[in-house]
């Protein structure tokens, strides 16, 4: 053995478990993006184990009423902060042996990192490489017509205004249904809809609020979906109106609906047709901005004769939401938030970023338009 050879041992010895650590994590990795592309594949990893396995884990954090992925989140923060000071510390006493100590901190760090991110590959990335609900379904995304468009915004205006009146409201006119009484019912929402659908079925739980969701805020995020607890997180500082409809958009990613569209568009369908009174109103709600934005983009007289039909309970709930959010769009954890999430969404296969958001309408046109012929 040469002596390059020798130094190159003594080198991988001397941080033995951790390299063995770093190499595992990286095979798995290769492995998961050279067959991601393998849909059959995916499929039945999905349907044999990582949805088995997430139904499972979500099963046992619903024994407890507070969110687990937050209490996880802020061990998480608390956990980097103890190791970035204990290893600063660890190389300042270092003295000869500071490089060593800096690079097993910095190999510790990118270890439990690659880990995190494995386990998020396998447990949710795994579906957006399999069949999505337009596959499983047969409705798709189309082209959409300027007068489809209108049509369908005018339908959902129209929906809007009859729900409005059915819901509970404030002496200024605004939503103002108990937050947990939407948790309550959440588990129900997708009751109607599995009878469409079939192979939406899902035993639902009440989804989890966050304590910290002023932070969500800033950070643009009205719920999320932890595969490594199962749970459905939603924002509770965020306008109520929308609440209901963020909670059926969180369960749809409990039946391994990956795209944000799809679900999106499954959160207006669940909701509008649940029974459920708040819950419909919210989903006409959230159909509406989505399909209004897009009109107004295309043709600003019609979106004016639209939104001129909307009552002012509706328009109240719209006022409140604008102003909710309009307070954050300067914030820094806002922007790089939005970036990060834009790329991974991309690196996911959603090509169009956070723009894919706008692409329910789509699917909402799609759906709607033969129904109104």
């Amino acid at each position: 053995m040469t002596g390059k050879e020798t130094a190159v041992k003594a080198f991988f010895l001397r941080h033995k478990k951790l390299h063995i650590w770093l190499l595992a994590e990286l095979c798995l990795l290769a492995a998961f993006f050279l067959t991601r592309g393998r849909r059959a594949w995916m499929n039945a990893l999905a349907g044999r184990v990582t949805t088995p396995l997430r139904r499972a884990l979500g099963a046992l954090c619903s024994r407890v009423r507070f969110s687990v992925a937050e209490a996880l989140c802020v061990l998480l923060v608390i956990f980097v902060l103890v190791y970035v000071i204990a290893a600063v510390i660890a190389v300042i006493r270092g003295k000869g042996r500071r490089g060593r100590r800096l690079y097993g901190a910095v190999l510790g760090a990118a270890c439990v990192a690659l880990t995190i991110y494995g386990g998020f590959c396998f447990l949710w990335g795994v579906d957006y490489y399999t069949d999505s609900f337009q596959q499983r379904s047969g409705i798709y995304a189309q082209d959409v017509a300027a007068d489809d468009l209108y049509r369908v915004t005018a339908y959902f205006a129209e929906q809007l205004n009859a729900s409005a009146g059915a819901v509970p409201r404030d002496g200024e006119g605004r939503f103002d249904e108990s937050r947990t009484e939407i948790l309550r019912q959440a588990p129900q929402v997708y009751d109607a809809l599995t009878e469409q659908f079939p192979f939406l079925a899902f035993d639902d739980r009440v989804p989890k609020a966050i304590h910290f969701s002023r932070v969500m805020s800033r950070l643009d995020f009205t719920g999320f979906y932890c595969p490594f607890t199962g749970e459905s997180n939603l924002n509770m500082d965020s306008p109520a109106c929308l609440l209901p409809a963020t909670a059926a958009h969180e369960l749809a990613h409990q039946r391994s609906i990956s795209s944000e569209q799809e679900c999106n568009f499954l959160a207006v369908l669940s909701c509008t047709t649940s029974g459920m009174d708040d819950y419909a109103y919210s989903g006409w709600l959230l159909g509406y901005i989505h399909l209004g934005n897009a009109l107004y983009r295309a043709d600003r007289d019609r979106w004016k004769e639209v939104y001129g039909t909307l009552s002012g309970d509706v328009r109240a709930d719209l006022d409140q939401n604008n102003a909710y959010w309009k307070q954050f769009q300067h914030s820094a954890a806002r922007k790089v938030s939005n970036k990060v999430y834009d790329s991974f969404l991309k690196g996911y296969g959603e090509t169009a970023g956070l723009q894919s958001y706008g692409t329910v309408v789509d699917l909402l046109v799609a759906y709607y338009r033969n129904r109104l012929a």
